[in-house]
């Protein structure tokens, strides 16, 4: 008689139709973080050039404001601008110079004064003084360009006296004749209007990057494979 022994036989367990194998969801991960890091500091870069371009604008308007008309304004002074050669090398065409008040007494031989041409009239120069005289027992002083042979031809009265120079700039006389002439209007409206463009971008860049941030962090932002990580 033949004896039959039956083994247990063991199933292997197969795989659902279809399934595809576990991807680890970390790696993916870490890349998403790395590309949003890098993207991050790209925009911080530009936006801190973006800053530092418009605070060194914004300083420039502001201290051209204070050398033209603040400081002018608190000494009673004014700003002019130099058209001829006649007081070159020191003071050349384009020059801003801010004049103040000061006394007749203290005009000294040496100071550059700013006085009417003719006595009344709006028309100006600036010369240096080369002497003070006394003609019919009223103080004159006599005039000259540094850059001239001679003296100026009439000698000016105390009357016709503007101010003293107290400072220069050199070129700004320009930016100071754009910015009183006819065009000043149209000046001020283009740099209100850039700053105003200016922070309309600002604002509009800061919540953009506040989403992306938040969009970034958020836990659905991990991708459907963390979702199913644990899927066998």
């Amino acid at each position: 008689m033949t004896t039959t022994t039956d083994f247990p036989t063991i199933a292997a367990a197969s795989e659902p139709s279809g399934a595809s194998a576990p991807v680890p969801a970390a790696p993916a991960r870490a890349r998403r973080a790395r590309a949003a890091r890098r993207r991050d500091e790209g925009q911080s870069l530009l936006h801190y050039l973006a800053v530092s371009l418009s605070a060194s604008v914004l300083v420039l308007l502001l201290g051209l404001a204070v050398a033209v008309v603040g400081l002018p304004f608190v000494v009673g002074g004014s700003a002019m601008t130099v058209l001829t050669q006649s007081m070159e090398p020191g003071l050349p065409p384009g020059t801003l110079v801010v004049i103040r008040p000061t006394p007749v007494d203290d005009i000294r031989v040496g100071d550059v004064i700013t006085y009417q041409i003719r006595s009344g009239e709006s028309a100006v120069v600036s010369h240096r003084v080369v002497s003070k005289t006394y003609a019919d027992g009223e103080l004159t002083f006599l005039t000259k360009g540094d850059n001239n042979d001679t003296l100026d031809p009439e000698p000016v009265k105390p009357v016709q006296i503007r101010g003293t120079l107290w400072y220069s700039l050199p070129l700004l006389g320009w930016v100071n004749n754009v910015l009183n002439g006819a065009n000043r209007p149209v000046v001020l409206a283009v740099v209100a209007g850039g700053l105003f463009l200016y922070a309309v971008f600002s604002v509009v860049g800061a919540v953009r990057d506040r989403r992306k941030r938040s969009t970034d962090a958020s836990p659905h932002s991990a991708g459907p494979a963390a979702a199913h990580r644990g899927d066998v």
